[in-house]
């Protein structure tokens, strides 16, 4: 990566795939960013699990957990690296959607200089494009991210760090890059992810620190209307950890607490 980082492939320093690699070809494959803080990679436990089940509902090999941890932290102890992403494709295939049972999944662990994500709270503004309706790949952190693409390429003002994406019914998902907690009397409240969107391991931690400390919780859809009369809204992924939104185009939020709670619970050992 000239001198920004390191890239692993298949256990071998490298800085180019096989054209026939099907992650290349069909976006086949999953992939996790999580953060390297001096050199250990945070939430590890909880990003493999993630990546495991991603893997099994599309049926692709992953990596036995000692392989991939040993590359992961390779690279994450390069001086400066604060990123790492693990991207695993069903491997090197013929021409034609058709997949082979004995495909050799490719592992690819790439480092990142720095982590380069702002601290919060936030602007966001709602987005144009509406996620399109897939039970079958709900949830999964797949490599098929146009939608993401085309959604973050609708504005370029920097004062704006996030664009809240909608369904084809009009309700509110998440982020293009994040997902979405808000609170509304006193309830944790995030959207119904069961057709559509991206569970992420920040997600996931929240939901069960929420449990632990007894929180009420509800997962289910949420209007545009019903988020703007919100008490709070909250974003999340695994690099920027909570992000309160402040202003989401002509509505403005003041902090209520919710946000330094959130970054404790997250945080926590669980």
């Amino acid at each position: 990566m000239k001198g920004e980082g390191l890239i692993i492939v298949n256990g071998e320093l490298a800085d180019s795939l096989n054209v026939m690699d099907r992650g290349l070809q069909y976006g086949d494959g999953i992939f996790r960013t999580l953060k390297a803080d001096s050199g250990q990679l945070r939430w590890w436990n909880d990003q493999y699990r993630k990546l495991s089940d991603d893997c099994q509902v599309l049926g692709i090999h992953c990596p036995a957990e000692p392989l991939l941890k040993a590359e992961a932290d390779s690279v994450a102890s390069m001086q400066g690296i604060g990123v790492i992403k693990i991207i695993i494709t069903r491997g090197v295939g013929q021409r034609g959607y058709r997949t082979s049972p004995d495909a050799s999944s490719t592992r690819i662990v790439m480092g990142f200089v720095g982590s380069h994500m702002i601290e919060g709270p936030v602007e966001a503004r709602w987005c144009n494009l509406r996620l399109s309706r897939q039970p079958r790949l709900a949830g999964i952190k797949h490599l098929n991210r146009l939608e993401n693409v085309l959604a973050r390429s609708e504005w370029n003002d920097p004062a704006i760090a996030e664009g809240l994406l909608m369904n084809e019914a009009g309700q509110v998902i998440g982020g293009t890059m994040t997902n979405l907690f808000m609170i509304e009397k006193d309830t944790l409240v995030t959207p119904d992810l069961s057709n559509c969107g991206v569970a992420g391991v920040a997600r996931a931690r929240l939901l069960r620190a929420a449990a632990k400390h007894g929180q009420s919780v509800k997962t289910e859809a949420i209007s545009p209307e019903r988020l703007l009369q919100s008490d709070q809204i909250l974003l999340c992924n695994s690099l920027i950890g909570i992000w309160r939104v402040e202003k989401l185009e002509n509505t403005v939020w003041p902090d209520n607490g919710w946000a330094d709670k959130l970054k404790c619970w997250l945080n926590e050992d669980h």
